[in-house]
This record gives C-alpha cells, sequence and structure tokens, in this order.
C-alpha cells in the first residue's frame, strides 16, 4: 500500500514501559522515539534501536497498523488509544509482546520470518482490547488470533492458518485454537459472540455463564459439540 497524507516528524523523547493486557513481559527502557507517522485520526510512533532494520519490513509494519488498526477500533473499541508506539527491539528475545500502548517486536523474528507482517494484526489488539479485569488468558490470545484470521492482510504467504482441530486439543490451548473455536461458535451459535465476549471481558463482566446466556450451552458443552462436528470453510483475505 502506497502511504498518502503523511505527517513524519522526527523527535526525541525518553520512554519506559511497563507490560499490562496481553503479552505481559515488561519493556525495557527508556528508548528513543525516531519520528511519527499520523494518519486519519491515528499517530504511529516508531521506536528502532536495531540499525540494520529492514527499511521495506519497517514500512510493511507501518502500512499493516494503518490498515488493520483502524478496522479493530471501529469493529471493538472506538475509544481505544489514538496513538500506539512500536518499539524495534534487538534485546528481545521473543516474537512480539504489547503493553500500555505499545508494542514491541523483535527485529531477529522479523529478518527470519519476513512474512509475518500480521504479528501486527495481532498485537496492535491487544491494545483495543485494553482488558483491565481478571479474565482468561486464553480467551484474550485467542480473540486476538480470531482477529488475526479476520482482519489480517498477508496470512497465507506467512504460512499462518487456523489449525485443524484434532483430539487432545482444548479450548484453553489460547491463540489459534480458540480462535478457530470461537469462529465455529460465531457461525454455528451467535454471529455476536466474540463482540459480546470481548466487550464483557473490558468492562469487567465476563463470566463464565456468560457463554450460557449467549449460546445457550456452556464453552465445555461448546467445546464438545465443536469436537464432534469441527468442520469450518475457511477464507483468508
Amino acid at each position: 500500500m502506497q502511504l498518502t497524507g503523511l505527517l513524519i516528524i522526527p523527535f526525541v523523547v525518553s520512554l519506559s514501559f511497563t507490560a499490562m493486557a496481553g503479552d505481559r513481559q515488561p519493556f525495557p527502557g527508556p528508548a528513543t522515539v525516531r519520528d511519527t507517522i499520523t494518519r486519519g485520526g491515528y499517530t504511529l510512533l516508531i521506536v528502532n534501536n536495531e540499525p540494520d532494520f529492514n527499511p521495506q519490513t519497517r514500512q510493511r509494519l507501518i502500512d499493516a497498523f494503518f490498515t488493520v488498526y483502524p478496522e479493530e477500533a471501529n469493529r471493538f473499541n472506538k475509544n481505544t488509544l489514538k496513538q500506539v508506539t512500536f518499539f524495534i527491539d534487538p534485546t528481545y528475545k521473543g516474537v512480539a509482546e504489547t503493553g500500555n500502548g505499545v508494542a514491541r517486536y523483535s527485529p531477529a523474528w522479523l529478518k527470519d520470518h519476513p512474512e509475518d507482517i500480521d504479528v501486527v494484526t495481532h498485537e496492535v489488539m491487544h491494545i483495543v482490547q485494553d482488558y483491565r479485569h481478571d479474565g482468561p488468558g486464553w480467551l484474550t490470545e485467542g480473540i486476538a488470533d480470531y482477529v488475526r484470521y479476520v482482519y489480517g492482510i498477508n496470512n497465507l504467504k506467512s504460512n499462518w492458518t487456523l489449525p485443524d482441530y484434532r483430539p487432545g486439543q482444548h479450548y484453553t490451548d489460547a491463540y489459534r485454537v480458540t480462535a478457530r473455536f470461537l469462529l465455529w461458535v460465531e457461525k454455528n451459535k451467535d454471529p455476536h459472540i466474540v463482540d459480546q465476549l470481548d466487550a464483557a471481558l473490558r468492562d469487567g463482566h465476563y463470566q463464565a455463564n456468560l457463554w450460557v446466556k449467549l449460546t445457550g450451552g456452556t464453552v465445555d458443552q461448546l467445546w464438545q459439540q465443536y469436537a464432534a462436528s469441527p468442520s469450518l470453510e475457511l477464507s483468508y483475505r
């Protein structure tokens, strides 16, 4: 995607980061903000501590943000942050993590997996989620991967797909396993299930009996039905 109407302003500010909902590893600090990009009412701050970070990958991360973050915000949380920071951190040994409006990425991972651009789609959904109340971590991550499936822009090229059901899986496995289960419940029980679960988690109203209220069955009963007939027609945009 060609970026138009961008405002890029170099400046320097000291940041320190503390993780919260979603992926929970603490952020190191301080770091230096190199520039900002503003478009369509959203601002992305770029923090790049990797001198050799591929500029094409950097641009693709930016493009992904301005494509998927407004879509996620429009559907799930119109009051989400208008300013987000991407921190490219060569000291980070994982893939990515998110907290306090900052998504932190491993440049080593992105160098080895240059098509995994939809790591952005998953991570910025944690910002949209903004769950400040206790809730199941498996559901938090499952919703984020559900969103990656629905709104991801490069999943197939990165070989990221939802896994077929197989015995031994459980809805608490989180990530893609839970995401596929949520998609099945959405298609077979309640087309608004994910939106309602997300809202309840954000508002602090989530309880296990919410599944019964929305679908007529407990989450365990729904999983049993899913395991008995897990067929889904999947498509990736």
